[in-house]
């Protein structure tokens, strides 16, 4: 078959062919724009097990978001309670997306990038961090200060690595 291809020909399949095996591997831009591994998803990238982002900060509290609004940010697809929240997160997603991709707090000052409960949470300094466990959560409040700058300078050396 390539036998009979000739130059320019043959530059345009081999494009088309690497075009192909790209796409059907699954890659999509969101991926190619960031890690796989820097936020915390399900099998299907979905944030938060679901959970609106923008809630913690304007109803103080966990609300579960709907299929029908949402969006996607660093590869992570995230849900909202209404369109007025999925329009506040897209505005601004960096201010409503969870610190360290939506991982344990708690987990990343020791270098341990865990799953979280959803309820376990807290809003400090406008930024929303979360946790593995209401008990892992009370152990964070204690020493949130401290934990957050520990995190805050080993984030970027494990954001890229696979979770624990």
């Amino acid at each position: 078959m390539f036998a009979s291809i000739k130059g320019s020909k043959l530059l345009t399949v081999a494009a088309l062919l690497v075009a192909f095996t790209v796409t059907s591997c699954g890659l999509i831009p969101s991926q190619v724009q960031s890690s796989i591994n820097e936020v915390n998803v399900d099998e299907s990238r979905l944030a938060i097990k679901g959970y609106d982002p923008v809630a913690y900060f304007t109803m103080s509290k966990p609300v579960l978001g709907s299929a029908n609004h949402t969006a996607t940010h660093l590869g992570a697809t995230y849900q909202f309670s209404s369109a007025a929240h999925k329009a506040l997160f897209e505005g601004n997603p960096e201010k409503y997306a969870p610190q360290y991709g939506g991982y344990c707090a708690f987990g990343v000052s020791k270098e341990y990038k865990f799953d979280i409960d959803p309820q376990a949470w807290a809003v400090v300094d406008n930024k929303l961090y979360l946790n593995l466990n209401p008990k892992v959560q009370s152990r964070w409040l204690e020493q949130q200060d401290e934990l957050i700058v520990e995190a805050d300078s080993i984030w970027n050396t494990i954001k890229d690595v696979p979770a624990s």
